[in-house]
């Protein structure tokens, strides 16, 4: 399976750190980096500015579906972000897939 990288945006570092010790400690991601960005949206008819946390989740994409439903408990947005890419493998190739595979597998 290859790997994925999944974005998402959180309002707190807070909330970012525990999305990230959750996914990893469920070995549901590999690795999650976490950077603040501010952010220009129109929500309910309004535009908005907001601090954010982005977070990108670097998985398995089999755990794909089980992030999904993780999401729908621990995301605090009702409207998460979820912007998926694949990851073709660089300069480590095979060697970094399975690493990440081997961090996101299944108990």
């Amino acid at each position: 399976m290859p790997t994925i990288e999944i974005v998402t945006t959180v309002e707190s570092e807070d909330q970012a750190e525990k999305l990230a010790k959750t996914l990893v400690d469920q070995r549901l991601a590999a690795c999650v980096q976490m950077e603040p960005i501010t952010s220009i949206y129109r929500w309910q008819g309004t535009v908005e500015s907001a601090k954010e946390i982005r977070c990108t989740i670097k998985t398995d994409s089999s755990r794909r579906k089980d992030i999904q439903l993780l999401f729908k408990t621990l995301h605090p947005y009702d409207l998460p972000q979820w912007v998926e890419r694949t990851i073709a493998p660089g300069h480590a190739g095979q060697a970094y897939d399975a690493w990440v595979a081997e961090q996101a597998r299944r108990p």
